[in-house]
């Protein structure tokens, strides 16, 4: 095989094996969005995923749902693996038992809330937004109390999670309202 054949060869088998690195990369990262996924630790199971259960995000009226990847995960590649990458201290305090049991759950379960809801107030409720787009609401076919807490907050450009705490899980013991 003269060397120019033998170069575009090992360019091919390059580039086949970078596609092939990069689709499994790819599928790795979807397959961790899946809610299955996500429930497999019994710590999820046993809690915040019956919660889920309850909730509009499971089941609604129009028969649209969100899974755990969608109110938890960004969508967009960049802040997807960064996410990606710090759920590896979840890891590792599931290895360690951190909350691998309902109560020491609950006993942290304010402070991984609030870690959420911080996360959740710094990036304007992105995962929120990319469902519920306050621009196409139409305040008259709400309720009359949603309306009138949906349109000033819309207008001021409050965050939905500084609002709708509690509205896929159960609020955690110890929350206060007024902090």
């Amino acid at each position: 095989m003269s060397k120019h054949r033998f170069g575009l060869f090992a360019l091919l088998v390059s580039f086949l094996a970078g596609a092939v690195g990069v689709g499994g990369f790819v599928a790795a990262v979807e397959y961790t969005n899946r809610t299955e996924f996500c429930i497999s630790c019994h710590e999820m199971e046993q809690t915040v995923y019956q919660e889920y259960l309850a909730s509009p995000h499971y089941k609604s009226a129009s028969g649209t749902g969100a899974g755990c990847a969608d109110c938890h995960v960004p969508r967009e590649w960049p802040a997807k693996i960064v996410r990606k990458v710090r759920a590896t201290g979840e890891l590792y305090h599931a290895f360690l038992g951190t909350i691998d049991t309902p109560e020491k759950f609950a006993e942290h379960r304010l402070e991984m809330a609030e870690r959420v809801w911080a996360e959740m107030e710094a990036n304007d409720s992105r995962e929120c937004r990319a469902c519920h787009d306050m621009q196409r609401m139409d305040f008259h076919k709400q309720s009359r109390r949603a309306a009138e807490k949906m349109e000033p907050a819309m207008e001021k450009g409050t965050t939905c999670i500084e609002c709708h705490k509690g509205i896929a899980h159960e609020l955690p013991e110890g929350y206060d309202d007024d902090d």
